[in-house]
């Protein structure tokens, strides 16, 4: 019995290797919500925006933050920066929620952050402005290369982990010490 690496990644935490060369995804985790025929979303989860949490991010949307504890928001990607996104848990949906096998859901409109406010939205969620984005086969052929490494997903790694932390956090629960990772191609 052979095991063959699944074509699609959707699900699955997609980790930048140690000098992946583009400084925009240095450490970067990113949540692959969607992979098929047509290309791949992820959201980034394994940093945060600077100088914004979510409170703010709410009044800045005209929402009043009412119930929603205070916490980071994430830089999602460097497609749309100013585009927002909640992963959260499956046990909210909303009329544009879309399941993401083994991570929980994914929704990208007003609906779930005005649910947040009101204590009625997720129960669990990552708030992320932006996206990583790629076109048809791009991802399937930059997984040809070193750069990326693509780890199960963990709803722990989303939802119980800190941020600066999951990065590590993923690789370990993967079997792999990141502190033994090379970040140069080296030479035979």
């Amino acid at each position: 019995m052979t095991m063959e690496t699944p074509r699609f990644l959707s699900g699955k935490l997609l980790l930048a290797m140690p000098g992946i060369g583009d400084p925009r995804f240095e450490h970067a985790v990113i949540a692959l919500c969607v992979h098929d025929e047509n290309g791949a979303v992820g959201i980034g989860i394994g940093h945060q925006r600077a100088g914004i949490g979510i409170r703010g991010l709410l009044e800045q949307l005209g929402i009043d933050p009412g119930k929603a504890p205070d916490g980071p928001v994430l830089h999602g990607g460097p497609v749309e920066p100013g585009r927002g996104f909640v992963l959260h848990s499956d046990d909210w949906g909303g009329q544009d929620t879309i399941q993401v096998t083994g991570l929980g859901a994914l929704t990208g409109t007003i609906d779930v952050l005005k649910a947040i406010a009101e204590g009625r939205g997720p129960s669990r969620y990552l708030i992320a402005l932006g996206y990583a984005g790629w076109g048809e086969g791009q991802l399937d052929e930059e997984m040809t290369r070193p750069g990326w490494f693509a780890a199960d997903g963990r709803k722990e790694i989303l939802f119980e982990t800190p941020t600066a932390e999951r990065w590590a956090a993923t690789f370990k629960a993967e079997g792999i010490d990141p502190r033994l990772l090379d970040s140069g191609a080296g030479a035979a």
